[in-house]
């Protein structure tokens, strides 16, 4: 083997560890809540005693490839988001002011505000009630955020509007404007072109 080739064996590798949230890291992180309800609390009793660290908002620093680690990400992104964040670049750039979340850290946008990583951004949907399969990629503005079903074919995006009453609370059903698939989403910014055009009908 030459060494240009063993070069690019090497980027193999680098890129194929880099593509996987498990491994990407020497640490993986995972909510301690999502182990409980998979594996049992005598796991997260475990992960304590084996002296993996253990952050103030719960989240286990596993070792990378960890079982745990592996089950919590499989299947947690989509490949083009998964190439998204590890091929152009962890968050801090993309549609409004924000862009797309960090995956490790909060990024800082266009006026200097540091906003919450991707996992607090997770952990704060579930506690207002909205599915799990949601992905905020990023606001759109006000009340309003876009987001990418993980679960459905072609990973449609959707303007959702937390401000959605019905007279007695947030309603999701009345609060989501369907747009596009991720793909063609991307493409839309990509090419400078203007994602709230399928939503508003221009």
């Amino acid at each position: 083997m030459t060494m240009l080739e063993d070069d690019d064996l090497l980027i193999e590798r680098l890129r194929a560890r880099a593509c996987d949230p498990a491994r990407r890291f020497d640490e993986a992180t995972v909510p301690s809540e999502w182990v409980e309800d998979r594996f049992g609390k005598d796991r997260v009793e475990r992960a304590w005693q084996s002296g993996y660290g253990i952050d103030s908002e719960g989240t286990i620093y596993f070792p990378a490839g960890a079982e745990e680690a592996v089950e919590y990400y499989r299947d947690r992104l989509p490949d083009l988001l998964g190439r998204l964040y590890t091929e152009v670049g962890d968050g801090g750039f993309g549609p409004d002011a924000r862009g797309f979340g960090c995956l490790r850290y909060g990024n800082r946008d266009s006026r200097g505000v540091v906003w919450p990583s991707v996992m607090q951004l997770y952990r704060r949907d579930r506690k207002d009630g909205l599915p799990a399969s949601w992905f905020e990629l990023t606001p759109g503005g006000c009340s309003m955020y876009w987001y990418a079903s993980l679960t459905e074919p072609d990973n449609p995006v959707s303007l959702f509007d937390a401000d959605a009453w019905d007279g007695q609370g947030p309603r999701i059903d009345q609060g989501i404007k369907h747009t596009t698939s991720l793909r063609e989403w991307l493409w839309t910014w990509a090419d400078g072109g203007d994602v709230w055009a399928p939503v508003l009908g221009r």
